[in-house]
């Protein structure tokens, strides 16, 4: 259902939630806060950040500060994929669907990230290089043989 909440959402209900190919989800316990890590195959990316992690969705309805929440989704993103593609991690922002601030995709500058660009649609893009992500760190509270790879 927080899913359901993100602007980026295509089909309100579905099962799917995130971009084909590898995928990481983190929930907080009380569900008020959600961020997907995807590792799309190559030949679905459309941008010019391909190879690159992507956080394809991130909604915070409560809890620590949003740029602690998107340090933390890394730390535990680089202990599941130890090697940081050389593109880092990058994001897109639609100006037009969030709260007016002062700059769209304001947590994501506190959290470390660097406005690189747009994308052809005129999404702003923000990118997180190995150098400046935090070091790795499994989830808090969660059996840590939860993961399992699927073909």
């Amino acid at each position: 259902m927080l899913a359901d909440k993100h602007y980026n959402r295509q089909a309100i209900g579905a099962a799917n939630f995130v971009p084909p190919g590898r995928c990481l989800v983190l929930l907080t316990p009380d569900v008020r806060a959600l961020w997907v890590t995807s590792w799309p195959f190559a030949e679905y990316v459309r941008h010019e950040w391909a190879g690159a992690w992507v956080n394809s969705c991130f909604r915070r309805e409560s809890g620590p500060l949003a740029s602690e929440m998107i340090r933390a989704a890394v730390a535990v993103t680089r202990w599941r994929w130890p090697e940081v593609p050389a593109l880092g991690m990058v994001t897109f922002v639609d100006a037009s669907k969030v709260r007016h601030k002062r700059d769209a995709g304001r947590c994501y500058k506190k959290a470390g990230f660097r406005k690189v660009g747009a994308t052809q649609s005129g999404l702003i893009a923000w990118q997180m290089l190995a150098d400046a992500m935090p070091d790795p760190c499994p989830p808090l509270n969660a059996p840590l043989d939860l993961f399992e790879e699927i073909a």
